[in-house]
């Protein structure tokens, strides 16, 4: 169990970064981050950090695939977890 938290721990801790990143480089008009590699991170366990950097850095707060589909992920991720630690 301790590794399931500490995947979904590092997983969350690089979409937020990511998340950043992609701000600071849509600010700059550098290069950017494929949507398809912001998915595929919140999908693969990155969910709680990809929504809360979303939300912080009110990036992707526009597209409403992005607002509704990363919350689903952070919250299925954190029902997992939770039923996870009472298992």
């Amino acid at each position: 169990m301790t590794i399931l938290y500490a995947y979904t721990a590092t997983m969350s801790i690089f979409a937020f970064i990511m998340m950043w990143a992609d701000k600071r480089q849509a600010q700059a008009r550098g290069p950017r981050i494929p949507e398809k590699r912001l998915w595929l991170v919140a999908a693969i366990g990155g969910g709680i950090g990809a929504y809360l950097g979303m939300m912080l850095f009110r990036h992707k707060t526009k597209h409403t695939n992005f607002r509704i589909g990363f919350f689903a992920l952070a919250l299925m991720q954190a029902i997992l977890l939770i039923w996870a630690a009472s298992q």
